[in-house]
């Protein structure tokens, strides 16, 4: 079944460029010029993701997403925004957005960024364990006790990025690597998230586990 697809922007050229690319990849598209005709359409209309444009004449995009993830929705969100730099993608995400894009971009880039988080909507196994996003090829902390306090970029090494996009695709997995590598990423995780940590599963690698799960994960700490 082809997903629906909300987008929210007040640029009429863009709107409707984006609509017709999201169209001819297959998905059912509804567009909204404003936050406020987008809250009409959702109180009718459940859809599978919303693109979301942060600057908008009325109500701002942060501001829309905001009140929509303090209603309890939460349908994923994919912020659009013009403004650069990584303090403008750590207020996008600690509003309640699973993606941002920043303008220019290609269409093809949104299309498989759609994609992926509504993927990760349908299939819980394969989401990111509380506490952590990973967006932009940056990984970003949040606190899981604490949504509405801003997201950080979690500052890892070549080595340790790499080795956490293997832990986290899907959580669960195994994924050999340097006992250094391993041993400096649990520290930074450590540091930041108390329900993370990494294990060594003997001949095989490491594994990340979310200790609030309460899992038996038969492993050794680093």
């Amino acid at each position: 079944m082809n997903k629906t697809v909300l987008i929210v922007d007040d640029d009429d050229i863009l709107r409707n460029t984006l609509a017709r690319g999201l169209r001819n990849d297959g998905f059912n598209v509804l567009t909204a010029p404003s936050a406020e005709n987008a809250r009409e359409i959702l109180s009718r209309i459940s859809v599978d993701a919303i693109v979301l444009d942060r600057m908008m004449t009325g109500t701002d995009g942060l501001t829309f997403l905001q009140e929509r993830r303090g209603s309890g929705d939460k349908t994923p969100v994919i912020m659009l925004t013009a403004m650069t730099g990584p303090e403008n993608a750590i207020a996008g995400l600690s509003g309640g957005a699973n993606d941002y894009l920043a303008k220019p971009f290609q269409m093809r880039e949104l299309v498989l960024r759609l994609n992926n988080i509504i993927r990760q909507n349908d299939t819980p196994a394969r989401k990111m364990p509380r506490g952590l996003i990973f967006t932009d090829n940056e990984f970003f902390i949040t606190n899981p006790t604490a949504p509405s306090a801003p997201a950080a970029i979690l500052g890892l090494s070549g080595e340790e990025k790499k080795l956490l996009q293997n832990l986290t695709s899907p959580t669960g997995n195994i994924a050999p690597a340097a006992p250094m590598v391993a041993k400096r990423l649990r520290s930074k995780l450590n540091l930041v998230l108390s329900n993370l940590d990494i294990i060594t599963i003997r001949g095989r690698g490491y594994k990340l586990i979310d200790l609030s799960a309460n899992t038996n994960n038969n492993g050794d700490t680093v």
